[in-house]
């Protein structure tokens, strides 16, 4: 998919839209790529654990002597229901319960799970093992913990702190976004598992940078990033990193470049909104990547369609056209599907 993302760069530089010198200087920054779950309610995640592992059991041929299904349903409705009220020790009661119950429904599984070894396939078997397992590391989690599981779907998401008043805390993974200085286009995105501190995902993120725009004959040599990114100059050599925390120390020239380094948090605002970063729906840490490159392409491909305009240029409509068929073509190998269907899909959408 990257290679979809270089193709918008290398259009955008033989159309002469942006110079090459533009890309010896960029600006970092990161993000938080939302996943596609529900907000992690501790009541509501054994209730969805309890449920998942009945199914999966009866899947596999396993009859449960009790699945709990009445009282389940209402230990949810008095769980929100005491929630609201804010009377947090019958909370715990009831959430004491439910881990009970689940406990309950994964010991009886695990006793019969033998038993159905040789009638039931190998998939429901897997599937079951999985969820159990999912299923009671969520049962043993409290609020405190590190490393929770925030979903059975996606045990992948993170929980990352946004620090504001309306969101605290934001459930995905950790994004680096990375654009050119003067004319703000994309020349680097990618997803980091583990909410890393951002300054140990600049080298990885800057080397993404110097492989999309090796073919423009530029050199990175300037990075404008925020203090969070402080403490790390050593990890990146040929690379003169810029930020506030070295401000006394900075020629004039430099503090004019960092005088435009907030450029990146409209850029991050149109990622999210107009091209579909608010939220993935795609699977796994593999999903998450692909997102990540994807959105940043589409917000290329708006970026180039905007210089059309700009600029009045005309021959940038023929490579311009050959990114959405090589989109188009990389969107229909990653689902599955035939080139010819999803040529029709991508022309109708335009």
């Amino acid at each position: 998919m990257e290679e979809l993302l270089k193709a918008t760069i290398d259009t955008a530089v033989s159309s002469k839209a942006v110079r090459p010198a533009e890309f010896e200087r960029v600006i970092v920054d990161t993000t938080v790529q939302e996943k596609a779950i529900a907000h992690p309610v501790d009541s509501r995640l054994l209730e969805i654990a309890r449920h998942k592992v009945v199914a999966a059991a009866k899947r596999a041929g396993i009859a449960l002597k009790q699945t709990f299904v009445k009282e389940a349903k209402t230990l949810r409705r008095r769980a929100g229901g005491y929630a609201h009220a804010r009377q947090f020790k019958r909370l715990r009661k009831v959430l004491k319960r439910q881990r009970t119950i689940l406990g309950i429904v994964l010991r009886e599984v695990q006793r019969k799970i033998g038993e159905a070894r040789h009638e039931a396939s190998a998939a429901a078997l897997s599937n079951l093992q999985t969820l159990m397992q999912r299923a009671e590391r969520m049962r043993r989690q409290r609020p405190k913990d590190k490393d929770k599981l925030y979903a059975l779907h996606a045990p992948e998401v993170e929980c990352i702190g946004k620090g504001k008043a309306r969101k605290p805390y934001e459930f995905g993974v950790k994004v680096g976004v990375a654009v050119t200085h003067r004319q703000g286009l994309m020349v680097g995105a990618r997803s980091f598992t583990g909410n890393p501190y951002d300054g140990h995902l600049l080298a990885e993120q800057l080397q993404q940078v110097r492989i999309l725009t090796e073919d423009t004959g530029a050199r990175l040599k300037q990075v404008v990033v925020d203090l969070g990114f402080r403490g790390v100059d050593a990890h990146n050599p040929g690379v003169q990193i810029i930020h506030r925390g070295k401000f006394k120390s900075l020629t004039a020239l430099q503090r004019h470049w960092l005088a435009r380094r907030q450029a990146v948090e409209p850029a991050i605002g149109h990622l999210k909104q107009d091209n579909g970063m608010e939220r993935c729906w795609l699977q796994g840490a593999t999903g998450d990547a692909l997102h990540a490159v994807l959105c940043a392409a589409g917000y290329n491909i708006r970026w180039l369609l905007r210089a059309i305009v700009r600029l009045a240029l005309g021959g940038l409509v023929v490579p311009l056209f050959a990114a959405l068929v090589m989109l188009l073509h990389l969107l229909a190998v990653a689902s599955g599907v035939g080139k010819a269907r999803a040529f029709r899909a991508g022309c109708a959408a335009l």
